[in-house]
């Protein structure tokens, strides 16, 4: 299966117009002929990229089960073209719809990590507004919606806050890498845009949460809030005790797994004829 990855090559497609043309990579991989379940569609988190392990293991998943895999790094992240200092979630959001509609799968399970899990969310109500592929699904792993303004602004220091002003960003030392996290104006303010958590969230389909006890990004507390916002769906919340922000250990990757098969097996049920 190694080598069947490996040798993806990155597809490019441009999206926006003028200044704002920025080239998305994406790694698409088709369905196996007469395969009928949903194509698995991958997004990553803040400054995550699509060869990150989660990723790489769900496309293994796909490969193994013949179903299509759609990944695709934002802009100003991994492959893609764009600077990151650019980004914003209606920026991130526009090139995933894109991505989305340019492969043009008939039913798309979303699996989104951390800020993934918010795009993925905010997905889910613009292909309900504007129609596309049918959601037949979704995971969402350390989920961070609205985190721009749930756990940044309320806990913001008063030099960060200055930064904010003065310079339209601030920088935080990460403990993923050695470069610090940089967040602009435009992100908070975008955030503000785009908050899923002010009232109910209509996904339609079923949702599997997978959140860690000991994240020290994500409080698995923003977990339990985002159920109480998805009354309507069929939602299971999976919390690993042990586990941390990233879950990207093996029982974590297994947990993943069997999580995306479920909801493979439940839309594939739904589709059966009564």
């Amino acid at each position: 299966m190694s080598d069947q990855l490996s040798n993806a090559q990155p597809q490019f497609l441009t999206v926006g117009e003028g200044e704002a043309a920025r080239e998305i990579a994406m790694l698409v991989r088709p369905a196996q002929a007469g395969y009928g379940a949903p194509a698995l569609v991958w997004l990553s988190g803040y400054r995550s990229d699509m060869s990150g392990t989660k990723a790489v293991e769900l496309d293994g998943l796909a490969a193994e089960l013949g179903a299509a895999c759609i990944r695709l790094d934002y802009s100003g992240h991994g492959l893609s073209g764009g600077s990151f200092g650019d980004g914003t979630i209606s920026r991130w959001l526009e090139e995933a719809l894109a991505v989305i509609r340019h492969v043009a799968p008939e039913r798309v399970i979303l699996v989104g990590s951390s800020m993934g899990g918010w795009i993925a969310l905010r997905l889910a109500q613009e292909l309900a507004r504007q129609g596309g592929p049918k959601l037949a699904g979704m995971v969402l792993i350390a989920p961070a919606p609205d985190f721009t303004s749930e756990l940044i602004e309320p806990n913001l220091k008063a030099k960060e806050r200055k930064s904010l002003a003065e310079r339209g960003y601030f920088e935080e030392r990460s403990q993923y890498s050695p470069e610090p996290n940089i967040y602009t104006r435009a992100l908070i303010e975008d955030g503000r845009e785009n908050r899923v958590l002010d009232g109910i969230i209509e996904t339609g389909c079923p949702v599997h949460i997978l959140q860690g006890m000991k994240d020290a990004d994500v409080p698995h507390a923003h977990a339990m809030k985002l159920v109480e916002h998805l009354p309507a769906d069929d939602v299971v919340l999976t919390f690993i005790r042990d586990g941390d922000h990233r879950l990207s250990r093996p029982g974590d990757i297994a947990l993943l797994v069997s999580a995306v098969k479920g909801i493979i097996r439940s839309s594939t049920n739904r589709q059966m004829p009564a």
